[in-house]
């Protein structure tokens, strides 16, 4: 087996169609790093989920790529799944204006996890989504810690 299988070329139009897609939605860099990482061991893998995921789900036009992403969004949090959650917020602020989500409207959808995901799923969501945001230079860095006051002393009795 080469280190780099090819699709199956009955499968390459589906393929093709996918990779897109896919540059479509999380940029050509990031697809760029995943291909550049196809290997004997992995390259059926990409394979497949660029014809079903990036081709037969994100190429379906019932739904349109910005309800896609919030409910990727979503579901990643419902699953834990935080690094694909971040490589997808990145990919959602830098998106087509067509398709890009606002900071505020990802902020939203942590807000919504909160409740049907849970509180700790939507602290690590906010933790990841800030780290993002600083890195895009859409918010500030973080303040200096101040050092906590020193704790009162205990009162006398006279």
């Amino acid at each position: 087996m080469s280190d780099r299988p090819t699709p199956d070329p009955a499968h390459q139009a589906d393929y093709d169609a996918g990779i897109r897609n896919r540059r479509r939605i999380l940029g050509d860099a990031w697809v760029d790093r995943a291909q550049a990482n196809v290997h004997a061991y992995n390259a059926e893998f990409q394979h497949l989920i660029s014809r079903y995921a990036w081709n037969e789900i994100w190429g379906r036009s019932a739904l349109g790529d910005k309800t896609r992403r919030f409910m990727v969004l979503s579901m990643m949090l419902g699953t834990h799944a935080y690094e694909e959650f971040a490589m997808h917020v990145r990919a959602a602020l830098d998106g087509p204006d067509n398709s890009r989500l606002t900071p505020d409207e990802i902020k939203e959808v942590i807000l919504q996890a909160a409740i049907y995901c849970g509180v700790p799923v939507a602290n690590h969501a906010f933790g990841l989504f800030t780290a993002i945001l600083r890195e895009k230079n859409l918010l500030p860095p973080a303040a200096t810690s101040v050092p906590a006051p020193a704790p009162a002393s205990a009162p006398t009795s006279a």
